[in-house]
């Protein structure tokens, strides 16, 4: 492998964050739980971090492979093709969901009479020339984007806490319906949205400088984002009430909207509408990049062949949802419904898979 195409621990740590933050703020995850939508999220991170632990495992015994060579050698190269071709097509297909938000939002809150095609292929051609210009192109921006992402979540959390905003009572009474509606919130759905979608580093750890597979910085920045995740649930209920805040659109927007009798700030909604842009521009792209990059593992074509054909069938499929509302009934309803067979029931064959090849390593003929 070339040295370009390498990336460094710091950068594997800064996008696992930047791919969690994502458009998870956008939305009140577990809103089923009400006031204890934030345990919820609690008990959907630490599923998570099992399922995290179990995809660092089978990396850890593939060492020098991406996903699509880790499903052709466990399965066999017919059987495990097929596999992967399905894991590309889904990955682009998590991506044409991320470029429909963008469209969305953007229509929803910035451009209002602007076409929602035209800033959707914007966004796709972005994406384009990011993957295009290479692995480390796309690595380098969340040096840049991190920080100044949670640098703005920090000042709209601050600007609540003067304004006296944020009344944590609303978070009471704690498990009020007993654990089973917060276990029923969080599982499968948190876990699929955003937990499970860890996934695609089986694409990217193989990418890393140094041999082996880097857990430390792996793990520590998915804690770090959790516990940010979980506050940013609770901050919304804090702000809203679990109410307002389970039926909003958008319950962040709506958060921050509540700040408008500052009077030295106008429109913080555009700041918070750049934030989501942020996220969901990284999660398309990396989206996009695993499915590009799956394709070119499989075809033995190099990667630029397949950028501009993935990066036209994601732009196509993106106008196969009639509206917003469709866009995301699918995404929370049938969507979500086979996360766990490409999150959980594949890893896991795949780590029965390898346990057999070992034990039969070891058994003397």
């Amino acid at each position: 492998m070339h040295n370009k195409e390498q990336v460094s621990s710091l950068q594997i740590a800064f996008m696992v964050m930047l791919f969690e933050i994502g458009s998870t703020p956008l939305f009140l995850l577990g809103g089923k739980a009400k006031q204890d939508s934030w345990l919820a999220m609690c008990v959907g991170s630490l599923a998570g971090l099992l399922l995290l632990l179990l995809l660092l495992w089978i990396q850890e015994h593939s060492l020098g492979l991406d996903l699509i060579g880790i499903l052709r050698f466990n399965f066999g190269a017919t059987a495990g093709s097929v596999v992967g071709w399905i894991y590309c097509l889904y990955f682009a297909y998590e991506s044409m969901r991320n470029v429909r938000d963008l469209g969305e939002l953007t229509s929803l809150t910035l451009l209002q009479t602007t076409p929602m095609s035209i800033t959707m292929l914007v966004f796709v051609l972005i994406a384009l020339y990011a993957i295009w210009k290479g692995t480390a192109v796309l690595f380098r921006l969340p040096e840049v984007l991190l920080p100044m992402l949670l640098f703005f979540y920090g000042l709209l959390v601050l600007l609540l806490g003067i304004m006296g905003s944020i009344d944590f009572r609303r978070l009471t009474p704690v498990f009020e319906g007993g654990l089973r509606p917060i276990l029923d919130a969080a599982l499968p759905e948190i876990v699929s949205f955003p937990f499970g979608q860890m996934l695609v580093f089986l694409m990217l750890w193989s990418l890393w400088e140094k041999p082996g597979v880097p857990v430390k910085n792996t793990i520590s920045a998915y804690i770090a984002i959790s516990i940010f995740l979980i506050f940013m649930n609770a901050l919304n209920v804090a702000v809203l009430g679990p109410t307002v805040a389970g039926i909003s659109q958008l319950p962040f927007l709506k958060t921050v909207r509540t700040l408008s009798n500052l009077q030295f700030v106008e429109r913080l909604d555009i700041l918070v509408t750049i934030q989501l842009f942020v996220g969901l521009l990284i999660k398309m792209m990396i989206f996009y990049f695993c499915a590009v990059k799956g394709i070119s593992g499989l075809t033995g074509k190099p990667l630029k062949w397949w950028v501009f054909p993935v990066g036209a069938v994601i732009y196509g499929t993106s106008f196969v949802e009639r509206d917003y509302t469709q866009h995301i009934a699918i995404g929370l309803g049938p969507s979500l419904k086979i996360d766990p067979v490409f999150q959980i029931a594949v890893p896991l064959l795949l780590a029965v898979s390898i346990l057999l090849r070992s034990r039969f390593k070891r058994t003397p003929s």
